[in-house]
């Protein structure tokens, strides 16, 4: 768990996976990843493959439980590795007292496959909103991207028709802009490139400061080498240039960052190492 200021995060692990590392960026070979030696053993293996994490971002802000990102579901029709789940995460989240009916917020960085599963869940053969009281926030321009381009979106089955078009048939979306001030001291904040309307999450709170990347970056390899882009990236060139703004905006400064995918601890800051920079973790 970390604080910022008066609030409080905690990382819900919904699954882990050690990949190959050009399964998702290109450039990372193993023997360029084994280059990398500070990145041993939490976010790179002994033989050259990358650690990755699923999880969500639970904040609590006053009397406000926002869920950021809601992973890849149980039970969704997809393609390997996200399909057909069977996990624990609805009742550990539970268990951390952010229930169904507990969570008032839901945001999504983005509308990929493992961001947004959770959103619904399988109830009598339908799919219904998992978190019922809660009001979803969608950027507007990543919602009218994928309701168009449905048969683009990574992960193949029905993304869009059933983890969000159930949402907004139910009334309970709120599709906003960035710079959205979501809750006190949670602002969304355009970062795109990934996808079109893809936004990080800052949070502002007693004078100090954190932000949640989503999928702005995957690994933290890319704090190094920001031109990385993913082999998932919506538009590879924008992506890049927006991870190379945002680790020299946020370089040596006290901004606490929260990688989505991000193994260990997944939080940490962007250091100065000779003429760049590197990813350097905290507990």
């Amino acid at each position: 768990m970390w604080t910022i200021g008066d609030m409080t995060v905690r990382k819900l692990v919904e699954k882990g996976a050690t990949w190959p590392g050009q399964v998702l960026l290109p450039d990372a070979a193993p023997e360029v990843l084994l280059a990398h030696e500070h990145l041993r053993p939490d976010f790179v293996s002994e033989d050259g493959r990358i650690f990755i994490s699923f999880h969500s971002f639970l904040v609590e802000v006053g009397d406000r439980r926002i869920v950021v990102d809601t992973c890849a579901g149980n039970d969704k029709p997809r393609e390997r590795p996200f399909g057909h789940l069977s996990t624990d995460y609805l009742e550990r989240m539970t268990a951390a007292g952010f229930g169904p009916d507990d969570v008032d917020t839901v945001i999504c960085t983005h509308l990929h496959v493992d961001h947004v599963g959770w959103n619904t869940r399988l109830v009598d053969g339908k799919w219904v909103p998992t978190f019922p009281r809660a009001r979803y926030v969608f950027v507007r321009q990543e919602c009218e991207h994928w309701a168009a381009n449905e048969a683009e979106n990574t992960g193949g089955g029905v993304i869009y028709e059933d983890s969000v078009q159930p949402v907004i048939d139910a009334g309970l979306a709120d599709l906003v802009e960035p710079g959205t001030e979501v809750a006190p001291g949670v602002t969304l904040e355009l970062t795109a490139g990934h996808t079109p309307g893809h936004c990080a999450v800052r949070l502002r709170s007693g004078g100090e400061e954190a932000v949640i990347t989503g999928d702005l970056i995957h690994h933290p390899v890319q704090v190094e080498h920001p031109d990385w882009p993913c082999g998932a990236d919506w538009d590879a060139a924008q992506g890049s240039a927006t991870r190379k703004g945002f680790v020299a905006e946020h370089g040596e400064g006290g901004t606490l960052v929260l990688g989505t995918h991000f193994a260990g601890s997944s939080a940490g800051r962007v250091v100065a190492a000779g003429e760049g920079w590197r990813w350097s973790p905290v507990g």
